[in-house]
């Protein structure tokens, strides 16, 4: 029997996540009283449960009764009982975006503010993440990449690392993005917007990218770049971080950017041991005024 706790902070997806392992075979069971998860685990490995993989749902509204779900795990422990933790977490400034978005209350947070009520759920749930098998921040991911994550997972078995890299093209006219961990700034490359016939084109096309490249000062970046990255998010993965968000900078964000933000995707796409989505910020905002 597989056994998945499913956790994490409100608003991070949890519910989700809970759907998709239904789709994919999973018997979920949301929000299951904790004094119950023993007799169930029990019953589930005798094969009386519906299924042979269970997900239970549990999270900051077991209440008084979170801090017994230490004692849970360590029985199981003792027992050999195997079971393991997903993790699904956000950052605040995210979970208070859904929370405004939702017009929901935060369940710790009751009449004061949504960023209290976090901080005191982090706390009540650090030891979950610290015991977590696979943590993944969907501060960044669309639901569609949530499920994928998902799917590789607990559906192809492949094996995961927690670290999820956002490589994020982006305009300086439009500002820095808030969220972004490494920033470069690729103003210095020949600039295809002074170039009539790519003006209106962008770093997705072969015309832009050659001109992008042209003089061989982008390939020299690229090779510098890359080799710092390969250093970096190794460190980064054996240091716990879940979040990588690799931020490539041109004046709008629609030529230089994008074309040195989709080498970088291409490089670190060789790589199997942390997740990878690329995005391209400002593409298609309005690129018309002098950069």
């Amino acid at each position: 029997m597989r056994l998945v706790i499913v956790t994490g902070m409100s608003g991070a997806g949890k519910t989700q996540a809970l759907k998709m392992l239904e789709d994919i075979g999973f018997y979920c069971v949301d929000n299951l009283p904790i004094p119950l998860m023993e007799a169930f685990a029990e019953l589930a490995a005798q094969g009386k449960a519906a299924d042979d993989q269970v997900a239970l749902g549990i999270d900051i509204r077991s209440g008084r009764e979170l801090p017994e779900l230490q004692h849970v795990l360590e029985n199981w422990k003792q027992m050999d009982r195997p079971y393991e933790i997903l993790y699904l977490d956000a950052s605040d400034e995210t979970l208070v975006k859904r929370y405004k978005e939702t017009r929901r209350a935060h369940p710790l947070a009751g009449k004061g503010r949504v960023n209290s009520g976090i901080q005191l759920e982090r706390e009540r749930l650090a030891f979950l993440k610290q015991e977590a098998k696979y943590i993944i921040d969907t501060s960044q991911l669309l639901t569609k990449e949530l499920r994928a994550e998902l799917e590789k997972i607990f559906l192809e078995n492949q094996q995961y690392r927690n670290l999820f890299v956002t490589v994020l093209s982006f305009g300086f006219k439009y500002g820095i993005p808030a969220d972004a961990d490494l920033v470069f700034d690729v103003r210095f490359l020949p600039n295809p917007y002074y170039v009539e016939e790519l003006r209106s084109h962008t770093g997705m096309e072969s015309e832009v990218q050659a001109y992008v490249h042209r003089g061989g000062t982008a390939d020299v970046f690229l090779e510098k770049l890359t080799d710092m990255l390969e250093f970096l998010i190794p460190n980064y993965v054996q240091e716990g971080k879940n979040q990588l968000v690799i931020a490539i900078g041109c004046t709008g964000g629609k030529h230089r950017s994008v074309t040195i933000a989709n080498a970088v995707y291409q490089h670190l796409s060789r790589h199997e041991e942390f997740g990878l989505k690329i995005e391209h910020r400002d593409i298609d905002k309005d690129t018309k005024t002098k950069k």
